[in-house]
């Protein structure tokens, strides 16, 4: 029979001797409960200082209940994306997806109050093991140690952050390529090629490539196994010359836009007839378009409050934008200004397949370029306008300039003037003649 401790011998917590002789303790929480200690100890003085401790944790408030410790992570992390305010829709799909790759398979069943800072450090170290890169398992570390911040300041589930690994949420992104002036018309133009010509299944299950050249159809002389390779082989006739092509001109705007006015996709995707002010040289900033995991897409705001802006517009790119409103915008306020090929909103996919993005940067010599590239290359450019950080952040629609200091600059003063700095580079780039060979490599601001 387990012996307890006399009557009024100790001032704080009961220590008692279990049937295998090891000791254990209990004492009253604030809330007037009972609690049980989870260890036991072999020596007495051993459960003498461990109740010494609670006690001063509860003086100091820094005492956790160790029966709310019991909860697993995976619950709690999965609560705490769901009530986390102010997240957006694509936020929320990225952390749940963090959560169900590379967090819960390690540590989902684990109880918050049994997480150590060793055992983050092994789960980081078997994510790299198994192939995760380090920028990937950088971005779920910051999710976890923002959740278990919380758990430890916010509902006090547990002492103390164990998410202590120095430089483990750092990232170290790839050096991103900044076009030239010249390359950015040269994709402009590339995009909108088309070859003239048609493929077609003979008998035997080979494929027969069709092409025009100087405006007669010939037969390409060579039989292709699959429709892939006909095809890739059609596109590569009209890149060299040896196939008749045709102009479509519906995305040469995006990308000057998006590149001279330093717009997101969701941002450029998003813009109306409206929001285009060819006389005034500038874009209204406004909304922008987000694609859920599920496919959804969604219209909200810009990316951050800063996002809501107006931007100059290059003169060198109007006579672009007149004649894309002219040629494929609805002739009123609302319609978009980019739409997809139904008429609704434009998606990336979908702008991706329609302009072989991925095959005409990589005959381009730009293997690998996104389209974030452009945005990338556009404020490199304001940048060399020497405009001050704030006017900078303002134009890029960065979070960290207040408010109303977008519209301070927004189309005049320091805003007009790295615009026109930019439509000098544009001009200068076309009395040279820059013959678009390969930009070069800077770090990502």
């Amino acid at each position: 029979m387990a012996k307890g401790n006399k009557p009024n011998h100790r001032r704080f917590g009961n220590i008692r001797q279990l049937p295998s002789g090891r000791y254990q303790v209990s004492y009253l929480g604030p809330d007037g409960r009972r609690r049980t200690g989870s260890e036991t100890y072999e020596r007495k003085g051993d459960a003498e200082r461990a109740l010494t401790l609670i006690e001063a944790k509860m003086i100091s408030g820094e005492w956790t209940d160790p029966d709310r410790g019991k909860i697993k992570l995976k619950d709690y992390a999965e609560t705490w994306i769901s009530q986390r305010p102010g997240l957006r829709p694509r936020t929320v799909d990225l952390y749940t997806w963090l959560l169900k790759k590379h967090i819960t398979p390690y540590l989902g069943g684990v109880e918050l109050g049994k997480l150590s800072t060793a055992m983050i450090r092994q789960w980081r170290a078997d994510l790299l093991g198994n192939g995760v890169s380090v920028s990937m398992a950088a971005k779920a570390y910051r999710l976890l140690r923002a959740v278990l911040m919380t758990a430890a300041e916010d509902d006090q589930i547990i002492p103390a952050n164990p998410c202590r690994i120095r430089g483990a949420g750092d990232e170290h992104p790839e050096e991103r390529p900044v076009l030239t002036v010249a390359q950015v018309f040269e994709l402009a133009d590339r995009i909108g090629r088309r070859p003239i010509g048609n493929v077609r299944k003979v008998k035997n299950g080979a494929y027969r490539l069709r092409f025009q050249r100087h405006g007669e159809m010939r037969t390409h002389p060579e039989v292709f196994m699959t429709r892939g390779d006909a095809e890739r082989a059609l596109w590569k006739m009209g890149t060299d010359g040896r196939a008749d092509s045709t102009q479509d001109r519906r995305f040469r705007a995006l990308v000057l836009l998006a590149t001279f006015a330093s717009l997101r996709w969701g941002e450029v995707s998003a813009l109306r007839r409206s929001d285009l002010d060819l006389e005034a040289a500038t874009v209204r900033v406004r909304a922008a378009f987000i694609e859920r995991s599920t496919g959804e897409l969604v219209l909200g705001p810009p990316k951050s409050k800063a996002g809501r802006r107006v931007i100059g517009i290059p003169q060198a790119i109007i006579p672009a934008l007149r004649e894309h409103l002219s040629t494929y915008v609805l002739d009123e306020p609302g319609a978009l200004l980019f739409p997809g090929a139904k008429g609704g909103a434009l998606r990336r996919s979908g702008f991706n397949t329609r302009t072989r993005w991925v095959d005409v940067v990589r005959e381009m010599g730009m293997p690998g370029l996104h389209f974030h590239d452009l945005r990338h290359t556009g404020n490199m450019l304001a940048a060399e306008s020497g405009a001050g950080l704030k006017d900078l952040m303002a134009r890029m629609g960065h979070d960290n300039v207040r408010a109303a200091m977008i519209y301070q600059h927004a189309v005049r003063g320091a805003d007009r003037a790295i615009t026109d700095a930019i439509d000098k580079h544009i001009s200068r780039a076309g009395d040279e003649g820059e013959d678009g060979s390969a930009g070069a490599l800077v770090p990502v601001g």
